[in-house]
């Protein structure tokens, strides 16, 4: 099993900025990579950011440049962090984090308001 905590969401004028957090614990040895997802009201979730155990990241093409994906760790945890710049009202979604073994585990989620 593993758990994941999520903070960080909030709401922001256009062009500002927001730090995502996932706290993973548990069965970390066996996730092989961490993503942020999001999903917008009436619109499937999609995968926003992916970083690999191996630090190879990968990103949406309409968050290219704007987000970054990095993690840390340590023996207990890991955490995921998603820096997000230049937010638009279109990024407005809730966010969730994942970690990816044989199975895939889900945070809570996080909401990120992009308004005027």
């Amino acid at each position: 099993q593993v758990q994941l905590v999520e903070s960080g969401g909030g709401l922001v004028q256009p062009g500002g900025s927001l730090k995502l957090s996932c706290a993973a614990s548990g069965n970390i040895f066996s996730i092989y990579a961490m993503g942020w997802y999001r999903q917008a009201p009436e619109k499937q979730r999609e995968q926003v950011a992916e970083i690999t155990n191996g630090g190879i990241t990968n990103y949406a093409d309409s968050v290219k440049g704007r987000f970054t994906i990095s993690k840390a760790n340590n023996n207990t945890n890991t955490v995921v962090y998603l820096q997000m710049n230049s937010l638009q009202p279109e990024d407005t979604a809730v966010y969730y984090c994942c970690a990816k073994n044989r199975y895939r585990y889900w945070g809570q989620g996080t909401q990120v308001t992009v308004s005027s």
